[in-house]
């Protein structure tokens, strides 16, 4: 369990250092327009980038049912959807503490 906390520590940091200064140069606008704008001109960085969505989706749609799809489950979803790995390793750091260590409580979540 220690390695893989360093390892959500470690695409943590490197996925928000990356961001700061992204933002810091082009802001949050173009991001939407970029991302949906390349998966309609059908090119290879839209093929990624409808490749690393529907990684997105898997990662809200398994958020949201290891919480029961509840109403925070739902809402959690749908950060995960948008917070990508930040959101992720985040998420999955914390409920490796509460659930201390126990692998498939942590990823099946209570009551399975």
């Amino acid at each position: 369990m220690t390695a893989f906390r360093i390892l959500l520590a470690v695409l943590f940091l490197w996925v928000v250092l990356y961001t700061i200064p992204v933002l810091a140069t082009h802001g949050i606008s173009p991001l939407f327009v970029t991302f949906f704008g390349d998966m309609a001109e059908f090119t290879w960085p839209g093929q990624f980038n409808a490749d690393f969505f529907g990684f997105l989706l898997l990662s809200g749609v398994w958020v949201a049912w290891r919480n029961h799809f509840s109403p925070l489950g739902l809402v959690l979803g749908g950060v995960a959807v948008v917070g990508g790995i930040p959101f992720l390793t985040a998420y999955l750091f914390i409920m490796s503490f509460r659930v201390d260590g126990e692998l498939k409580t942590l990823l099946m979540g209570t009551g399975r």
